[in-house]
């Protein structure tokens, strides 16, 4: 098999997480935990029943974070993968999120 796979994967460093959230899709709204962060994007574990498919726009609000705008990336086995659109505040309550949380 040759490398013609070509994968695009998150460039910023992830940090584990533990935070309640709830994910919007259209009219559907479902809870979560944030599982895992990065400037980029999260990784949550849904609660509910997720019928958002890659590409889809969502909305999301975690109580430490505050309120994120991203888009799919992947959704497999109760588990989803945003990323952030880059035009949104997200980088900034990231940031603040970062800055108080995950001290290094």
């Amino acid at each position: 098999m040759t490398g013609d796979l070509i994968m695009k994967t998150r460039k910023s460093q992830r940090k584990t997480a533990r935070i309640k959230s709830r994910m919007r899709y259209g009219l559907q709204e479902t809870e979560g935990r944030v599982v895992n962060v990065s400037m980029d994007g999260v990784a949550l574990d849904m609660f509910g029943p997720v019928h958002a498919a890659a590409g889809s726009p969502v909305k999301i609000e975690c109580g430490e974070i505050g309120y994120l705008e991203g888009v799919v990336r992947w959704a497999r086995n109760g588990r989803v993968g945003v990323h952030f659109n880059p035009s949104s505040n997200a980088r900034a309550q990231l940031a603040s999120y970062f800055r108080f949380n995950h001290k290094d």
